[in-house]
């Protein structure tokens, strides 16, 4: 056993590192430069280094750190070993024992320059030795190693005759500490105080003094923006100005606007045009071809629709921008060219011309096709209708047609495109506009936060397709666990309550997931998948509300109903957390919770039908009043309830607090007297149930 005592208050020095490489991965820049703040930051912890701040810097040429007023040296340390009882460290006469002697060799001293610990517990032998702390400088090296070999890089590279490995070749490697260069071979290159600015506006060396002249340096001199935050920002105004000028709206994806962050070091806007002729394709090709493969910024016309213009970065300030502008129109045409093709040859077919090719697309190996797919969502989406007050055929020709365009040649070549190509198709093809709207709606929502389809169409086709995925896969035994999810039932999930909770949808979860397993092959026994899917349901239900800030034992108490309603239990849970705030609560919460465990421990839970209370055996006048109000109450509450007034219905439970509170100071339930007693618990039983017909108040 060694504890450590820390002594003595170091001076400090703020410390440069730079890691100047090729170009690295734009989708990793940013990933990277967290990766080795938080890696340096905890092993210089961990080292018992203190230090202030830390700042990041990531271009595509380099990734670095600027941490402020690191300790130059690591605290002196006191060390306490402890060893063998003192009882065993001595024979009776005084010599030391084997197990002494192995003690004090161990520690490298004599028996005699060890010393006694005396706790409550008893005496040890004991050694206490200071350990100097070394300087940063000789520990700083072997942190940045360890930090640089645990960087999340997918793919490592090896370069030239050396066996190091980065994302990208290294070329130089920056290491200073206050004034000094801390000398160090990292990734097989010795460090320095030189960096390097803009590839083309400035190559020659930087030579840079102390560590808080790097960024000034770099900007001024070497034609770089370090900070990656500062240059996003950078690149959103100069875009946006760039519009404003030419007076359209640019499109600014949050995440092409970090790829391009990460793919200059000096950003400057071109604004380029394309033949308007293109606009004949739709839209959201045009634009995933430039945001996907040219990384370009689309722009809207005043009115909202693409105009024939686009805003790209460039890495350098050019002497003649109309050549590279011309170089970025030049390059873009024939992509729009290859969109325009695809789009003529779609429209040459209707979407239902490819439903029996959907026989030789497989949607599971052990679910069949996704033709068979097609027929399970259509009655599926058929039966849904029904319930929400849409034209059933619509829903049915929906389900059809849904999955046909993942033939097309659009989605061929732009898979995010996916319903949104069928719903173009479908318009093309004269399809009711509910049907072409659901098209692309069943999609939705994509990913959390996204919205949530608005057509009738759309939302049964949205419930069909989702509950389908989560019977079938669930059936075939592919059950998330884990971290693992590879079909994406999470997100089916939460899919399925946004639906029916935000819409809302007054839809049986019970009743969606048992017509969804109907229309399975027998071989793939959907039944049993029911009981799990409800479950798994369910189960999202507590991190869904959560985010909302609803407390667990909420969501418990309504759930204890059984209710199996989405939107109904979110009625619920509302109307409970207003009910919350009344002074009524807690008092009726405490006195249903003391309900339940007189009924429980009488032998029973709360009955499904509570025995009929006999008023010839009510003796006090507490127990007639409570009765007197419960039966008052009784098709009020119910009426109320059954009508989704569920706000209504606790503001008359509320009433029952006085009679309530009364009879439990007054009235003993557990007499002698059997009949007395069953009376009573027949009492609390129907006063329980009057309450559980909105939630069970014992949870509160």
């Amino acid at each position: 056993m060694s504890t450590s005592q820390y002594s003595v208050s170091p001076a400090y020095q703020d410390l440069l590192i730079e890691i100047g490489t090729e170009e690295l991965p734009p989708k990793s820049l940013a990933t990277l430069a967290e990766a080795l703040a938080i890696g340096m930051s905890e092993r210089l912890q961990r080292s018992s280094l203190d230090f202030s701040s830390v700042e990041q810097y990531a271009t595509p040429r380099r990734l670095g750190l600027l941490i402020t007023q690191v300790a130059i040296q690591q605290p002196n340390q006191e060390q306490s070993r402890r060893g063998p009882t003192v009882q065993a460290a001595f024979d009776p006469n005084g010599q030391p024992t084997k197990a002494a002697l192995g003690f004090a060799t161990a520690c490298g001293v004599t028996v005699a320059a060890l010393t006694q610990e005396h706790t409550a517990k008893g005496s040890w032998l004991a050694y206490k030795q200071q350990v100097l702390g070394q300087p940063a400088t000789n520990i700083i090296p072997n942190i940045l190693q360890e930090t640089l070999a645990s960087l999340p890089i997918a793919k490592r590279m090896r370069w030239g005759s050396g066996t190091a490995e980065f994302a990208r070749p290294v070329h130089w490697i920056v290491l200073i500490f206050g004034e000094q260069v801390i000398t160090a071979n990292i990734l097989g290159i010795n460090s320095d105080r030189t960096t390097r600015g803009h590839r083309f506006h400035h190559p020659d060396p930087i030579v840079i003094n102390t560590p808080n002249q790097y960024a000034t340096l770099l900007r001024n001199q070497g034609q770089v923006e370090p900070v990656f935050a500062e240059r996003r920002a950078k690149i959103r105004s100069l875009v946006e100005q760039t519009a404003i000028a030419a007076q359209v709206q640019p499109v600014i994806s949050e995440e092409l606007l970090d790829e391009v962050t990460a793919l200059c070091e000096w950003p400057v806007p071109i604004l380029g045009t394309f033949d308007p002729q293109f606009l004949q394709v739709p839209a959201e090709a045009l634009i995933a071809t430039m945001q996907g493969h040219q990384k370009y910024f689309p722009v809207l016309d005043q009115a909202g629709k693409l105009a024939p213009y686009f805003i790209t970065i460039s890495n350098l300030v050019s002497k003649d921008a109309s050549q590279v502008r011309a170089g970025n129109e030049r390059v873009i045409r024939p992509r729009f060219a290859d969109a325009k093709f695809f789009w003529d040859q779609d429209c040459k077919q209707t979407l239902d011309q490819h439903l029996p090719h959907l026989e030789h697309l497989v949607f599971q190996n052990k679910l069949g096709s996704m033709r068979a797919k097609a027929s399970r969502l259509a009655a599926t989406a058929a039966y849904i209708a029904k319930q929400i007050g849409l034209d059933p055929q619509l829903a049915y020709r929906s389900g059809l047609l849904c999955k046909c365009d993942l033939l097309t040649n659009m989605v061929g070549e732009f898979a995010n495109l996916q319903g949104i190509m069928g719903r173009y198709l479908a318009t093309a093809a004269h399809e009711p506009e509910c049907v072409a709207v659901a098209m692309e709606e069943h999609y939705q929502p994509r990913y959390a936060g996204d919205k949530l389809p608005q057509s009738l169409c759309g939302q049964a086709l949205a419930l069909a397709d989702r509950m389908d995925n989560l019977i079938g896969i669930f059936a075939t035994g592919h059950r998330p666990s884990g971290l693992k999810d590879p079909y994406s039932m999470r997100r089916a999930a939460l899919g399925v309550l946004r639906i029916l909770i935000e819409t809302p949808l007054e839809l049986d979860l019970l009743h969606l997931a048992t017509q969804a397993a109907q229309y399975f092959e027998a071989s793939v026994l959907a039944t049993h998948a029911i009981g799990p899917v409800m479950s798994y349901l369910l189960e999202r239900l507590p991190s869904y509300y959560a985010e909302q800030g609803v407390s667990s034992n909420i969501l418990e108490a309504v759930l204890e109903t059984g209710n199996t309603v989405p939107a109904n239990i979110d009625k619920r849970i509302k109307s409970l957390l207003e009910f919350t705030k009344f002074p009524e609560a807690a008092s009726l919460a405490a006195a249903n919770k003391r309900i339940r465990n007189i009924l429980r421990q009488a032998g029973g839970d709360l009955p499904v039908a509570p025995p009929a209370v006999r008023t010839e055996l009510l003796e006090t006048a507490q127990e007639l009043e409570l009765y007197r109000s419960i039966q008052a109450l009784q098709t009020q509450v119910t009426t109320l309830s059954v009508n989704g007034d569920y706000t209504g219905a606790l503001l008359q439970l509320a009433s029952l607090r006085e009679p309530v509170d009364n009879f439990f100071e007054a009235v003993m339930v557990m007499v002698d007297n059997p009949d007395i007693r069953q009376n009573r618990l027949a009492l609390l039983a129907s006063l329980a149930t009057l309450f559980n017909q909105i939630a069970d108040f014992s949870k509160l």
